[in-house]
């Protein structure tokens, strides 16, 4: 009881920040976590290093509870990933993160953000949809899932 009492009072609040490369292996975890296929620590600091990559975390009490990062070239972007702790999922992070990553990707030029998602990912669709992004074509058998049929990937687009 106790235990639920300080998590309940003594949850950190949530501050969402650019992301930097002492966040790679945080954010690799998360991903492993979060995805059948994770990415190394070293494929996430490749991508922090890059210039052409964007990325944002949410922290609370100083640890990363979730993530979005997205490539830009020219006037696109597209999402590469996304992912928040199964224990703050449903609480507004992942919606913040994607706010927030969509003000500076325009602020820096984008015009249309792009993004796949699994067809049977609902959580993912919902929020997607309710931030102005809808469907513009599919990728049927994109994604592998564990002993079942593979799914088709939906490529959402939103424009900015």
């Amino acid at each position: 009881m106790i235990n639920f009492i300080s998590n309940l009072f003594g949850r950190g609040e949530l501050v969402l920040s650019e992301t930097s490369s002492s966040d790679a292996s945080a954010i690799a975890a998360l991903h492993g976590a979060s995805f059948r296929r994770g990415w190394s620590e070293q494929e996430v600091d490749g991508l922090l290093l890059d210039s052409h990559v964007i990325a944002h975390r949410a922290t609370s009490g100083g640890k990363l509870i979730g993530f979005i990062m997205s490539r830009l070239v020219e006037d696109e972007a597209e999402i590469l990933s996304v992912a928040v702790v199964a224990r703050q999922q449903g609480r507004g992070c992942a919606r913040n993160l994607l706010m927030l990553h969509l003000r500076r990707l325009a602020g820096l030029g984008a015009r249309a953000v792009f993004l796949e998602v699994d067809e049977h990912n609902e959580a993912a669709i919902k929020l997607y949809d309710r931030a102005g992004f809808r469907e513009v074509s599919r990728r049927p058998n994109y994604y592998q899932n564990f002993g079942g049929k593979p799914a088709t990937a939906l490529i959402l687009r939103r424009d900015l």
